[in-house]
């Protein structure tokens, strides 16, 4: 069976790092691609002990030439790319819309919506060159929610265009589909949610289990 090429954002830690390693432990190869070169090493190192491979990519998701070089490196390595799993997200700081700083709004805009179409563009060839290519985009509820402004409605952006691309490929594929995973204890959160008691949050090993199923991917 050839192994299956998937490319994670937002690799480095939270349900993106668990996603990636519960893809190795199918045996997949894993395109891990994060900023924190710490991360990434720490996941490489997780996953040398499962049937599983991966390719370091620490790369800021919003530079488009790099992206643009990530996806040739993997067009003339494998010509193909079998999943995405788009989980990689700017936390904005919280704060009421009218005083939400100009820059706090262009990062969340930058990596949260223009990257994510940038990374729609790189991907769709190498998810359409696959037998059944696929994308799945992790979502958030908080649209819309108090002192999310520029969080909840970049995350939302992103959304959108991960739903556009959805409806423009349903009969020739790649397979896009949104995914929203229980609340979990990660960096993300804890910036947005700072002394919360942690007990009752989701484990990101299980979210990302839940992720595979949904996916029908096993070992």
């Amino acid at each position: 069976m050839t192994q299956a090429i998937n490319l994670v954002t937002g690799a480095s830690r939270g349900l993106g790092y668990a996603t990636a390693l519960a893809l190795a432990e199918t045996g997949a190869h894993v395109i891990a691609l994060a900023r924190t070169s710490g991360g990434l090493e720490d996941l490489a190192d997780a996953i040398d002990a499962t049937p599983g491979s991966c390719t370091l990519v620490p790369l800021d998701i919003t530079d488009d030439d790099g992206l643009a070089r990530m996806a040739r490196a993997i067009f003339d390595r494998w010509g193909k790319l079998d999943l995405l799993v788009h989980a990689a997200a700017h936390a904005a700081p919280c704060a009421p819309a009218e005083m939400t700083a100009a820059k706090d709004l262009d990062g969340a805009i930058a990596t949260n919506f223009r990257a994510t179409q940038r990374l729609i563009t790189m991907c769709d060839p190498l998810l359409k060159a696959a037998e059944k290519g696929r994308a799945v985009y992790i979502a958030d509820d908080r649209a819309g929610a108090p002192l999310f402004s520029a969080y909840g409605a970049s995350k939302a952006a992103g959304r959108a265009l991960f739903e556009s691309w959805a409806a423009e490929t349903r009969t020739i594929g790649p397979e896009v589909t949104i995914h929203t995973p229980a609340p979990m204890p990660t960096a993300l959160r804890a910036r947005f949610y700072p002394g919360e008691n942690r007990d009752d949050l989701a484990d990101t090993g299980t979210e990302a289990a839940r992720l595979l199923t949904t996916l029908g991917i096993t070992a």
